[in-house]
């Protein structure tokens, strides 16, 4: 049969509008229910400037730029009050995300301890972590915040007798002060130190593919403490500048001087590493046990001490279990620190709250605090999600 004697393709068959056929009620169903979703917005978007305009409020951001003229307890960035008020919001966010991290990692440590701990052959130590996550996770978060500042501030003396419990270091109502590093040769020591951190995640992505390929074991612990120390330390040599140690020193009713860990800061992390730390419990707890327990008789059977298995062959099963709920209890944890705000630590919602109380730009300041916690959020579930993607088993 020659090309030009093929019969012609069928044609497709001409589809009928029918409300009987489910696709063209799907295609209806679903522009209707968007024109729902965009006539409320429009009525919402509309009616909130009719109401602004008919109260004589302005509306936008342009306020950002006027000076805030309020002071901020705590700046981590420099900061006065002649800055403008987008200054001061930052100023708020840069202390929400330092809680938020330092949050996350000691409640992750704390956690993994107390977790592991639940499965401990020993009674005792079984029963006491158990009590401790019933109790912390049953507990209000508000009113242990309460009860870590009222720990913190009432039952601390004042600065003239602040405790010292090492020298240069003073622990009173007004916080903790501590000795601080000054110099031209810091700038050299913490690239040092994030050299030491390279250096680090480097050796334990080679110690781990050297296990796998020959199953001896490569001292990272003893490595990372030992560049961690020599490095900076190096920096400073390299550098040759001057190093001095600001110590504390009291001065009238208080100290100068030194690094201050305030009482907000410290009952805010008190309250939500303790919190957090019983649901991060839970969460390693159930995935240790998600693991077969063949695996902790194989492994026992190669010669491993119970803590070599746990570390080495379980842990890593485990995580594929952690993760996805790991990532829950970080997000809580981020945005629980928005009840700052009841013990007085200035986050960004603190500081929006008195930023649109002067300007009263109340709508642009909710915004503000959604925009700042979805951002953080979102940034927080892609890097769990690409780590769980990367963990993840692979079929073939």
């Amino acid at each position: 049969m020659t090309p030009a004697s093929k019969a012609p393709p069928p044609k497709a068959p001409v589809r009928k509008l029918s409300w009987n056929d489910p696709g063209v009620r799907a295609i209806v169903y679903q522009a209707l229910a968007l024109a729902a979703v965009a006539w409320a917005a429009w009525f919402l978007v509309s009616n909130t400037l009719h109401n602004l305009s008919a109260r004589h409020i302005s509306t936008g951001f342009g306020f950002l730029d006027r000076e805030a003229g309020f002071a901020i307890g705590e700046t981590p960035i420099a900061y006065t009050a002649a800055d403008t008020y987008g200054r001061a919001i930052l100023v708020g966010l840069v202390n929400t995300l330092r809680v938020a991290v330092i949050g996350i990692v000691l409640a992750t440590l704390l956690g993994t301890l107390i977790g592991i701990a639940r499965l401990s052959r020993n009674w005792l130590v079984a029963r006491l972590a158990s009590i401790y996550v019933e109790v912390m996770r049953n507990v209000p978060l508000l009113l242990q915040l309460f009860f870590w500042y009222a720990v913190i501030t009432e039952n601390m003396p004042g600065p003239r007798q602040a405790h010292q419990p090492l020298p240069g270091v003073f622990i009173s109502n007004r916080g903790l002060k501590l000795p601080t590093l000054q110099g031209d040769a810091l700038d050299w020591m913490l690239g040092g130190l994030g050299l030491a951190i390279v250096v680090i995640l480097a050796l334990a992505h080679w110690a781990n593919k050297r296990r796998e390929a020959t199953g001896r074991i490569f001292p990272l612990t003893r490595w990372a403490i030992g560049l961690i120390v020599a490095l900076p330390l190096l920096g400073w040599l390299v550098s040759g500048g001057a190093l001095t140690v600001d110590v504390p020193v009291l001065r009238g009713f208080n100290f100068a001087g030194g690094m201050t860990l305030s009482p907000e800061l410290a009952a805010l992390l008190a309250g939500l590493v303790t919190y957090t730390a019983a649901f991060v419990a839970e969460v390693v707890r159930s995935g240790i046990q998600a693991v077969d327990h063949g695996q902790w008789e194989a492994a026992g059977s190669l010669g491993l001490k119970r803590t070599l298995v746990l570390r080495l062959v379980v842990l890593p099963q485990a995580l594929r279990v952690i993760i996805p709920p790991m990532t829950s209890q970080y997000l809580n944890l981020t945005k629980n620190s928005s009840l700052a705000v009841a013990i007085g630590y200035p986050d960004i919602v603190s500081v929006v709250n008195t930023t649109l109380n002067q300007t009263g730009q109340a709508i642009e300041g909710i915004l503000i605090i959604m925009g700042a916690y979805l951002t953080v959020s979102l940034t927080i579930s892609v890097l769990m999600n690409w780590y769980n993607k990367r963990i993840a088993l692979v079929e073939r």
